[in-house]
């Protein structure tokens, strides 16, 4: 043993932030500085404060995976067990979260001119939104490190995914949140049974009060704490929509954008597939984030090539992206660069108005973070960033019964009739 490192806070057990000599399938792994962690719940590295993620021992899984078994197995995001950070499947914590359908979408393909479009619909998720994915294994391993209390720092969604799972778990929630979230989404947490801790300030005033939480209280937070595990649930994205289209990767994909966490973790996603040689050109897919106009720092520092700007006081209906300090945008650019990708910030107006599209066109109920893939989309088709002939997919990440209230501008009020045939007769002539 060459070091002893105390991690942040003094209630968590002596750990060795070595390079290790024997690699264990799962571990901790800091991209800045190079240092192998053993696994524990720890966010940030000790030597560098670099953000730490999990290293996989990929030639383990290529030996252990194949695409024939795969077909055959659960349709949850758990068929890709031997690619998440779990090492005893007792422990899992699953409400049937993940595969969900990957929709063509022709009538959108004939009005915008495009070759394919799809839609990730994880909309369809257990608690109505893609969180449910990263709670899943984040509760997963909140288990398998022996906590007894789990939570979050959310603005919305998560909290609703960390409580649902933590009640199929049978331990404690505690869920910090900024006090604009939608209403359906608190009373959504609260009826899974978590404690909802609402916040003076922003999200990021939540966040910070839950580092302190983590720390002080013994909670496993699941994008605190956690973190490093947790964004591995978001990679299954990934996983499922290469499967769904034969093996096969779109040209481009469209993300939402808070912390860039997702965006991130759909890359990783992608790069864990051709590891196991299950894809064979990951780079090859265009990776294009969205982020509201009213809250949009990692694009903005996209096209001004400056460092990211924190917004004090985000300013959208957007509410599921308002983090005005996003802890993964630096590394969200580079993704976007890499791939070849974009990044654009579409107004609440034309969130609205792709919200209202969706929903008409393809039958899909979308909330305004999920819809600001199409809004995105529309904007760099008129700008003459997308081709023609390009297969496109976009992440729709929430239901839109998250945020009824959005919803209720997009639609008509019921048209009032009496109850007889003249009466109709005269409304359905009318339009």
């Amino acid at each position: 043993m060459e070091h002893l490192h105390l991690s942040q806070g003094s209630y968590w057990i002596l750990k060795r932030v070595i390079k290790l000599r024997i690699k264990p399938r799962i571990c901790l792994e800091c991209p800045e500085c190079g240092s192998l962690i053993e696994e524990a719940p720890l966010a940030v590295c000790n030597e560098c404060w670099g953000p730490l993620q999990v290293k996989q021992d990929y030639e383990a899984v290529k030996d252990s995976l194949k695409k024939r078994e795969i077909k055959n197995r659960e349709q949850s995001l758990w068929r890709y067990l031997e690619l998440l950070p779990i090492k005893e499947s007792r422990f899992i914590v699953n409400l049937g979260d993940g595969w969900t359908p990957l929709t063509r979408c022709q009538r959108l393909e004939k009005e915008l001119g495009v070759r394919e479009l799809y839609i990730k619909n994880d909309a369809l998720n257990p608690t109505g939104s893609f969180k449910d994915r990263p709670a899943s294994v984040g509760v997963s391993k909140a288990l398998e490190f022996g906590f007894n209390v789990v939570g979050c720092a959310s603005t919305g969604n998560l909290a609703a995914a960390t409580a649902a799972h933590a009640a199929k778990a049978g331990v404690k929630s505690f869920v910090l949140i900024p006090g604009n979230i939608e209403p359906n989404k608190v009373v959504q947490s609260a009826a899974y049974g978590a404690k909802i801790l609402q916040v003076e300030g922003t999200y990021d005033a939540a966040n910070r009060l839950g580092i302190l939480a983590s720390e002080i209280f013994n909670w496993a937070l699941l994008n605190i704490n956690l973190r490093p595990f947790y964004v591995e649930g978001s990679k299954t994205l990934a996983y499922e929509i290469c499967e769904q289209l034969d093996w096969n990767t779109p040209d481009r994909v469209i993300i939402p954008m808070g912390s860039g966490a997702l965006l991130n973790s759909f890359y990783r996603g992608l790069a864990d597939l051709e590891k196991i040689d299950f894809i064979d050109n990951s780079k090859d897919v265009k990776i294009t984030g969205a982020q509201p106009k009213g809250c949009s720092p990692i694009v903005d520092a996209f096209h001004t090539n400056n460092r990211i700007s924190p917004v004090k006081e985000p300013k959208t209906i957007c509410k599921s992206l308002a983090i005005g300090e996003p802890a993964s945008g630096k590394q969200a650019i580079k993704v976007i660069r890499e791939t070849g990708g974009y990044a654009d910030a579409p107004s609440d107006e034309e969130i609205i108005e792709a919200e209202k599209i969706l929903a008409s066109r393809e039958g899909i109920f979308a909330e305004p973070a999920g819809a600001i893939t199409l809004a995105t989309l529309i904007r760099l088709i008129d700008n003459g960033v997308v081709e023609e002939d390009e297969k496109i997919v976009l992440l729709v990440t929430g239901s839109g019964f998250k945020s009824l209230e959005a919803a209720q501008k997009t639609v008509g009020k019921p048209v009032k009739i009496p109850a007889n045939i003249d009466a109709l007769r005269e409304a359905v002539e009318n339009g």
